[in-house]
Parts: structure tokens; sequence; C-alpha cells
């Protein structure tokens, strides 16, 4: 059974990924649609990770994150539209923003804080204090350590690979423009081709990506769980 706190989280993880990188990218496929111009559908996406953005520092006294992708992502995809560039800009848009992710997950595993590390032990889901006193020994903490790292940087390999595969998808998406067309016309076809990488990226690259960091996940917990004595079911907070 989930604590309250855990619930909260993933309330807020779940909120966070909805309003600061879906709605927006719907609004930004659809706006067309709805009748907005394509200034208007990026000002609208803008504003939902803006004042998100904005919340979590005047409220929370923290940056969020999520929010700031979100808000970078489509400030890109907008301006891209709004020029109406096709073809190789968005292949290039697509695979950036995972790469640059995966770059900042790798550098952390050189850190004394992996990106893995801060993840796992979260005290809202992870019984933190009873692992800690599990890893009772040096040669203990150390495996643990470079378990940590390990998965840190296997993670960050998952970012290069949806980089790869958002590139190549891109490529076939995103096909040049033609220059017959006048400027709304290009960007309703930019809309069009926006709408069916959101489609295909679901199943060709969101799935595989999945199962690939489940995997991750799967042998991290094992490998803590041998290593600790705890059952997989002792390792969450229930």
């Amino acid at each position: 059974m989930q604590t309250p706190t855990e619930i909260k989280s993933n309330s807020s993880s779940f909120s966070n990924i909805i309003f600061n990188i879906f709605i927006p990218v719907m609004i930004l496929n659809k706006g067309t649609k709805l009748g907005l111009t394509a200034v208007q559908a990026v000002l609208l996406a803008l504003s939902f990770p803006l004042f998100f953005g904005l919340y979590s520092i005047i409220k929370e006294k923290k940056i969020n994150y999520i929010a700031l992708l979100g808000l970078a992502n489509i400030l890109v995809s907008g301006t891209l539209s709004i020029l109406a560039l096709g073809g190789i800009w968005f292949a290039i848009k697509e695979a950036l923003f995972p790469l640059l992710i995966g770059s900042f997950v790798l550098g952390s595993s050189f850190t004394k804080s992996p990106f893995f590390k801060t993840l796992f032990l979260n005290p809202a889901a992870f019984n933190v204090t009873k692992i800690e006193e599990k890893l009772d020994t040096t040669d203990k903490k150390n495996i643990f350590e470079s378990l940590m790292k390990h998965s840190t940087q296997w993670l960050s390999s998952s970012f290069l690979i949806s980089a790869t595969l958002n590139f190549i998808l891109s490529l076939y998406i995103f096909t040049p423009l033609p220059e017959t067309l006048n400027i709304t016309e290009k960007q309703e076809l930019l809309s069009k081709q926006l709408g069916q990488m959101t489609l295909y990226s679901m199943p060709m690259i969101l799935v595989p990506m999945m199962i690939f960091v489940g995997l991750i996940l799967y042998f991290a917990f094992k490998k803590t769980s041998s290593l600790t004595g705890l059952s997989m079911d002792e390792l969450f907070i229930k």
C-alpha cells in the first residue's frame, strides 16, 4: 500500500508530464485545427510550462526541470513551426533533446550523486534507512556505489538510443516542405507532420524505451536485494 507522501509524489510527477509535456505538444500539433494561428498555438502551448515553472520557483522555492524541458521543447518546436522550417531541422531537434538529457545523466555518473542513485534512494518510495543499514561493510557500500554508477550509465545509453530512433523517424516524417506552398500552408503541413511524429513515436520509441528502462530498474533492484538480503518488497515503502 502506498503512503500519502508516495501517492502525492507520483501524482505530482504525472501532473508535471501531462501539463508540461503532453498538453503543450498536443496544442502545437492540433492548433491549426482549433482555428489558432501558428503564433497563437505556440503562445498557448508555452503558457503551461511557463506557469508551472514560475509556480515551482515562487511557491516551492525550487526549479521544475520538467517544466524547463517542456518550455525549451515548445520554444524550439514553435520557432521551427512559425518559420516553417521542416526536414532536417526537426530531425535535429527531435534527436537533440534526448541527447542532451542523456549527456547530463552520463555526466552525473562520474559525480558523488549519480542520477540513478538520486532516483533510487528516494525516501518517498524506497526504504532508504533499511537499505543503508544493510550496507554495513565497506565492500557492500563500494559494490552498491558501483551499481548506482553503472545503472546511471546504462540509463544514459537509453537516451542515446532514443535520440537515434527519434532522428531516423523524424527524417522519414519531416520531409522537405514544397517551395510552392505559402507560409500558412507550410505551417499547416508541419502541424500534420508533428501529429504523425507524436502518433508513431509512441509504439516505435516510447514503448521499447520503457521496456529497456524497466530492465535496468529490475536488474538494479535484484542486485540490491541480493546485496542487502532484503526482499524486493522490503526495498519499497508500504
